[in-house]
């Protein structure tokens, strides 16, 4: 089967009634627990992006508390599943500083992680690409966001 581009797609949906896009989202929502996840961003989500932000870092929260601390091992493993969920979190919003606030909050709780990430290389060399990631996206956005980000992240850096 050959996957057509977007513009062919959005050529095809203009022809269709509004029964029939209603029904294509429906199946849409229904094939992938991803696509129900964006079209609930899109249609109750999106107008407070700072409520969207507060639910994604309680579900965070949660991640983070299921974290096994016995092993860093399973540490690393459970923490780059957080940071793939985050991705996918952050891919629903248009606004970069969406995720921005969502890694930086991810890097505060592995700072505050027991035991110590930094007394493990791999997890030490994965909060230090995060944070250089955060820097490239911060220098993107607007010069009031840049400012407050950067003291965030100075803060995380003289914590360690």
């Amino acid at each position: 089967m050959k996957i057509e581009s977007i513009a062919t797609i959005k050529k095809e949906l203009k022809h269709l009634s509004k029964d029939e896009l209603l029904e294509l989202c429906l199946r849409l929502g229904k094939f992938k627990k991803e696509n129900k996840a964006m079209m609930t961003y899109l249609l109750f989500l999106s107008e407070d992006e700072n409520s969207y932000i507060e639910s994604v870092k309680e579900t965070l929260d949660e991640l983070f508390d299921g974290v096994n601390r016995y092993s860093y091992f399973l540490m690393k493993k459970t923490i780059r599943k957080i940071l793939r969920q985050i991705r996918i979190y952050a891919k629903y919003s248009n606004e970069k500083s969406t995720e921005v606030e969502l890694l930086l909050y991810f890097c505060e709780k592995l700072v505050k992680l027991k035991p110590s990430i930094f007394d493990n290389n791999v997890l030490t060399n994965l909060y230090d690409r995060q944070i250089e990631s955060i820097r490239k996206k911060v220098s993107v956005l607007h010069e009031d966001l840049q400012f407050d980000f950067n003291q965030r992240i100075d803060e995380l850096e003289g914590g360690d």
